[in-house]
């Protein structure tokens, strides 16, 4: 009877929320978007190109002209706040992410330890069925609510930040799946981190703030609504990249260069600055947060909180001959790293192609399984390992041994004599949170706690649960569950160390916190951003030069076989990246072969309406050359126009006129440039869904006040490798590919970019390499957005999705 309510409950919930108003809903797992080309498999209905150029139009200038000085300061009075509010907003989730997960295992462990002293059957099934009941509401959340929600979401960021956007990953519905996903996941027991989808949460918070809040959920405000280009959202979602790291880890330095060395693709000196003041404010909050529940006001939330592995009472330094088993190191790292990225790829492609097809339900099934493998092995195994005595204790040392059951420490008590001072090493690990677990295998002054045998199990079995858990539909970060995998090895190796060297001042957490390094380095490929994480949370500035040794082996060890693991993952995942240098081939190939004679689908600057549809329904591109016929009779580029432009004129039909000749100007212009904002994450608007009358189909459109003048043009016989540096470093979506042109009417050097606002210019001198005529050279005049390049045999490259 009670099931059957609880069923009845859950299927009025679906029903309640599926009903809810649809504006900016794009979630539909299903179905693609209009006007998009899909790059490998379809992910969330495909991806499209962000356009990060900035359109000059007529509408744009217009909304310029009118902006004074007081709208510049309001302008950066309003992102210097929007980073405080993310930064805010950011800290607040990762507060009660990190409560949660830290009061829900404190509830299991203590639940499970009082009934293990009766009965060790009765303790599994009780933590069996408590990792099922938190994984199961992760599981449910993802499949039914929130699609986008799964795995880390640092692949689909670094995508957006490269100028792709996948639909429905910064929604607000996305941002309440990963934060209680990640509660359900975590303090399930799974072999995965919260980091990863802290920083898809600081994304979603910045993106949400960006566009104003969420127009679904009504939750939105006008007066936030002040950033109307994907330019100013990116810049946004990077504060709240690096605002997540600072969060998961409490190394705001660290989340800083997270966001400048992994996800963007943009930066410039304006935008550090509000990027480090967000992952300050990040800080700040946590800090208060942390010592707020020192008080005991947080339940079961105190030192095991957020993470900080400290490790500075352990090893000061270190000789030359422990620099070669600290390369060892390296290479295990680059090796065990390169191989899980290719594990993790077979695995998720064919749970992508084959498991995944089959539905939710299956999708749920199958995370149930792996959380019940999971409870099996980190129970069962423990109880296979006999204890071992407790070693000498120090007067003065506040290591306890045994520790007292559901207390954080070393030398846990597991299926040991209860007359007898013994602990489970394996259970030390295995039985106890992650971030526990790495504490006590970073531990200083703790020599031979940990049996090699119990290491080995450890590592082959966590490793093993890794690999299967990632890509399951929960959210799921791979930082912690890789530091787990370094240190176990590397504690390996520093116990070797000990046994061969014969040194007293040889800690074995050293050596952990060396391996935990090499294989994020070897898995994740950073360096810069990891090795300065790794000083924050480890609190341990002497063993910088070690941490950067071992990240540069073990970076260059796994280079040796693959990419790095967001980038394997962002092309499973049909993420088209343009990754920091082009490739070898794209040097000896011109911008010409790159177009393959393609026909080019262009419009005349009037055009009518019927055509208009008639081209939007053949071709999903998103960017069309505008031409227009000069007075000598050849055509000529004037701009580049918009699907997404072309799309709002068709539905609004202001613009429609009678005449098939350019307007003059004495007709006024209907729309402002905040008509042509597209809303975030979203399919925005399509060709079928635009009611045309026959009327309206016999109608034209002058497209002259609507286009880009200024698109970014290119000749044809410039090297492939020249614009790919262009395309991706000025953040492009399209690039007109034209013959070279045959006159020079100037050139511009870095003294005319210096010019003062007051200067004459015709005092000014250019350059010796200028070219002048023997008249002073006067700019010819064009109608609005004409150029000097010919159409003729002109090609256009673009992203055309």
């Amino acid at each position: 009877m009670i099931s059957g309510r609880l069923q009845n409950g859950l299927e009025t919930a679906r029903q309640v929320w599926s009903q809810l108003p649809s504006s900016d809903e794009p979630e539909s797992a299903s179905a693609s978007a209009e006007g998009e080309e899909v790059f490998g498999p379809r992910v969330n209905g495909g991806v499209e190109s962000l356009d990060y150029e900035v359109i000059e139009n007529y509408a744009y200038r217009e909304e310029q002209a009118k902006r004074g000085r007081f709208y510049v300061g309001y302008s950066v009075m309003v992102k210097w706040f929007f980073a405080l509010l993310i930064g805010i907003g950011t800290g607040a989730a990762a507060i009660f992410i990190n409560l949660a997960v830290e009061n829900f295992s404190g509830w299991k462990f203590s639940l499970t330890f009082s009934i293990i002293q009766h009965s060790y059957f009765a303790g599994f099934l009780v933590y069996t069925l408590f990792n099922l009941a938190l994984v199961m509401s992760s599981v449910f959340i993802v499949t039914h609510f929130a699609p986008a929600a799964a795995g880390s979401g640092i692949p689909e960021i670094k995508g957006y930040l490269n100028g792709v956007d996948a639909p429905g990953i910064l929604l607000f519905r996305t941002l309440i799946g990963k934060i209680f996903g990640s509660i359900g996941s975590v303090g399930g027991g799974l072999a995965l981190g919260k980091e990863g989808p802290l920083v898809h949460t600081g994304a979603c918070i910045a993106s949400l703030l960006g566009q104003g809040g969420s127009t679904k959920y009504h939750l939105s405000s006008r007066w936030l609504q002040v950033f109307k280009s994907d330019r100013d959202r990116r810049d946004l979602v990077t504060c709240g990249c690096a605002a997540g790291v600072a969060a998961a880890f409490r190394a705001p330095v660290g989340g800083v260069l997270f966001a400048l060395e992994e996800v963007t693709s943009w930066w410039r000196s304006q935008l550090m600055w509000r990027v480090f003041f967000t992952s300050a404010v990040v800080a700040v909050v946590v800090r208060s947060a942390m010592n707020w529940c020192k008080s005991g006001k947080c339940g079961h939330f105190g030192s095991g909180g957020f993470i900080i592995w400290d490790i500075s009472g352990g090893q000061d330094d270190y000789s030359f001959q422990e620099l070669l088993p600290m390369a060892i190191i390296g290479v295990i790292g680059g090796l065990l790293g390169a191989l899980f990225n290719q594990l993790t790829l077979y695995i998720t492609y064919w749970r992508r192609t084959y498991l995944h097809k089959k539905g939710n339900r299956v999708k749920i099934i199958e995370v149930c399984l792996v959380s019940l493998i999971t409870s099996f092995i980190s129970f069962g195994l423990p109880l296979l390992r006999s204890c071992s005595p407790c070693p000498v204790m120090e007067a003065n040392s506040a290591i306890e041994c045994p520790r007292p059951p559901g207390t954080y420490g070393n030398y846990v008590n597991f299926h040991c004599a209860k007359d007898k001072k013994e602990y489970n090493d394996l259970a030390t690990i295995f039985f106890n949170t992650q971030d526990d677990a790495i504490r006590n295998l970073f531990s200083a002054k703790t020599i031979h706690e940990y049996s090699a045998q119990s290491l080995l199990t450890f590592l082959a079995m966590f490793y093993s649960l890794a690999v299967v858990t990632f890509g399951t539909a929960v959210p799921a970060g791979q930082f912690v569950p890789g530091i787990m995998i370094g240190s176990t090895y590397g504690r390996l190796v520093g116990m070797f160390v000990v046994t061969y060297y014969k040194k007293l001042n040889v800690e074995e957490g050293t050596y952990a916190l060396l391996g935990a390094a090499s294989f994020l380095g070897g898995s994740m490929r950073m360096t810069v951003s990891l090795c300065v994480i790794m000083v924050e949370i480890t609190n341990n500035l002497k063993l910088l030069p070690l941490i950067m040794l071992v990240l540069l082996i073990s970076k260059a060890v796994g280079d040796a076989f693959n990419e790095g693991l967001y980038e394997e993952q962002a092309r499973l995942r049909g993420i088209p990246l343009l990754e920091t240098r082009p490739k070898q081939y794209m040097r000896n190939m011109t911008a010409r072969e790159a177009c393959r004679n393609q026909k080019v689908v262009y419009f005349s600057r009037v055009v009518k309406v019927a055509d208009v549809v008639s081209v939007l329904q053949s071709n999903k591109h998103n960017g069309f050359p505008v031409v227009e016929r000069g007075h000598n009779g050849e055509m000529r580029v004037i701009g580049l126009i918009l699907r997404s432009h072309l799309l709002v004129l068709l539905e609004s039909k202001t613009d429609f006129q009678n005449s098939p000749f350019p307007c003059d100007g004495s007709m006024p212009i209907r729309h402002n440039f905040s008509d042509f904002v597209k809303p975030v994450s979203s399919k925005g608007l399509s060709i079928e869904k635009i009611h045309l009358t026959r009327d309206d189909l016999d109608m034209y459109i002058d497209l002259g006040p609507f286009l880009n003048p200024c698109p970014y043009i290119v000749p044809e016989d410039m090297s492939l490798s020249k614009v790919y540096n262009l395309f991706r470093q000025l953040g492009l979506r399209h690039i007109f590919v034209v013959p070279r042109a045959s006159h020079v009417i100037g050139l511009i050097t870095r003294k005319d970019l210096l010019m003062e606002e007051n200067e004459d210019s015709a005092t000014l001198e250019l350059q010796s390499t200028s070219v002048r005529a023997q008249q002073p050279v006067r700019r010819p005049t064009y109608r609005q957005g004409e150029t000097e390049h010919p159409l003729l045999n002109s090609l256009l490259i673009q992203t055309q999705h």
